[in-house]
């Protein structure tokens, strides 16, 4: 009975060993130590990003907005592109679909930088419309323009999730109403940084 009790033991502890060593290697990877090389000259950025989702239960209003962006690092630190800006807001009365299309440029801060993350900051200019149901002023173009200050951790060796601060100044008629707007938001983000022709992570 004795030797018994000692085998079962032995397994018992063998099989949380076991369990143990596979949730270390199962574990899901949440930080890369490759901020430097994913934002090295010749690089690519693809990505989106997403804003403004919410609804006012004032107004009765449901808002989505999301901005599919690419890139290219003309320099270490310094890459440029363009975004498509996406949107959506469904109110009283109607809806409103808004697009538009905005280069960037962005530039990660050499200062504050660590391994797994790094610091930025994006202008935009571009233009911006909307085409509201059921409204004279459809589908309106006009220029969107702005700032953003940003945070990218990097995940995996070449993916970062972000964060980002923006103050956009549009005169496009983007809202229900058809005044321009200046406004701050917060956007979440996910990009891909590929390697140029060569290089690798």
């Amino acid at each position: 009975m004795k030797s018994v009790f000692t085998l079962l033991l032995f397994f018992t502890t063998l099989s949380f060993s076991a369990l143990a060593q596979d949730d270390q290697l199962t574990r899901p990877q949440t930080t890369a130590a490759v901020a430097g090389e994913a934002v090295a000259k010749g690089n690519w950025l693809v990505g989106a990003s997403i804003a403004n989702i919410g609804h006012n239960f004032k107004s009765e209003t449901f808002t989505f907005d999301i901005n599919p962006r690419a890139g290219y690092f003309i320099s270490d630190n310094a890459a440029i592109g363009a975004q498509v800006q996406l949107g959506f807001i469904a109110y009283d009365g109607g809806e409103d679909f808004r697009y538009g299309l905005t280069p960037f440029i962005r530039y990660y801060f050499p200062e504050g930088a660590a391994p797994t993350h790094r610091w930025f900051g994006e202008a935009i200019v571009g233009f911006a419309g909307s085409s509201m149901e059921d409204s004279e002023g459809d589908a309106i173009f006009d220029a969107v323009y702005g700032v953003s200050a940003g945070y990218a951790h990097f995940v995996a060796s070449n993916v970062a999730l972000e964060g980002m601060l923006n103050l956009i100044r549009s005169n496009a008629n983007i809202d229900v109403s058809n005044d321009s707007s200046t406004g701050l938001s917060i956007s979440l983000g996910l990009q891909i940084y590929l390697p140029g022709s060569g290089r690798t992570f």
